[in-house]
């Protein structure tokens, strides 16, 4: 059985940063491709980054150059650094597949950016 769990989300004023990370078992990260994708109230949950089987990564054009997606094979973690945060990127924030599977989707992490 796949179980994903995201952690290290918080409270951040405007410009700060925070380090996600998603947990695995079931699943080996490196062997998928991987995405973080967030969910703000009342919007529908968007992909804002990427990393593929091969390690390159993508990201959406609103987190471009203030994100960073990585994966730690030996730990079977993904990452998602985020910095310059905007209160426009309050949002829980889960990690799936990519494409995502309905039935891996996690808890999730709760970012809030406020001042």
């Amino acid at each position: 059985q796949v179980q994903l769990v995201e952690s290290g989300g918080g409270l951040v004023q405007p410009g700060g940063s925070l380090r996600l990370s998603c947990a695995g078992s079931g699943i080996i990260f490196k062997n998928n491709h991987m995405g973080w994708y967030r969910q703000a109230p009342g919007k529908q949950r968007e992909l804002v980054a990427a990393i593929s089987v091969s390690g390159s990564t993508n990201y959406a054009d609103s987190v471009k150059g203030r994100f960073t997606i990585s994966r730690d094979n030996a730990k079977n973690t993904v990452y998602l650094q985020m910095n310059g945060l905007k209160p426009e990127d309050t949002a829980v924030y889960y990690c799936n597949i990519k494409p995502p599977w309905d039935g891996y989707w996690g808890p999730g992490t709760q970012v809030t950016v406020s001042s």
